[in-house]
């Protein structure tokens, strides 16, 4: 099963892609709904092959169980743009969700004319309980839009991006 969306955010693709590989940043797309824990000592940025554990609960009250997040990267050129793709392939550990047997998520970031960002994200579930954890998933995922879209105007902010190296944003594996 899956969960698609696609939407226009208000930053450059190069912001949203440093966005996409930001700890912190995933924690405020949650926030403050979901409040995401590190298990372990958290990177600054996500890596390419890199593996970290979360705790996740309910507004910081409500332990609703534990992910293993694992990140690889992915370049690819679509009519001549190039797309970005950043995908989490870890697993619920415990709590409602560990009873699917397949989560892969993709987030994909490219730029439009105009300076703004084209943002697609599918999330595969499988499972027995997968249609069931559906109808959930689904609305989490429409509060991550809305969430992204608010937030997206502030990472064209970044103070790190001034002293980054150029041939960083270009650090991706291609696929």
């Amino acid at each position: 099963m899956r969960v698609l969306s696609k939407f226009t955010i208000d930053c450059d693709a190069d912001a949203a892609w440093r966005a996409l590989h930001s700890p912190r940043v995933l924690a405020e797309v949650y926030g403050p709904f979901l409040d995401m824990q590190p298990l372990e000592a958290m990177p600054t940025r996500w890596e390419h092959g890199q593996n970290a554990a979360v705790g996740l609960s309910i507004a910081g009250l409500i332990p609703v169980g534990r992910q293993l997040i694992s990140i690889t990267d992915a370049q690819r050129e679509l009519d001549g743009v190039r797309v970005r793709i950043i995908r989490d392939s870890g697993m619920p550990l415990t709590g409602p969700l560990a009873v699917l047997d397949v989560w892969d998520h993709q987030m994909a970031v490219s730029p439009l004319p105009d300076g703004r960002t084209l943002w697609r994200e599918r999330l595969v579930i499988g499972g027995a309980a997968a249609p069931v954890l559906w109808p959930s998933l689904w609305a989490v995922w429409q509060w991550r839009a809305a969430r992204i879209r608010q937030i997206a105007p502030s990472w064209a902010h970044d103070p790190d991006a001034a002293t980054a190296d150029p041939e960083d944003s270009d650090s991706t594996a291609t696929a």
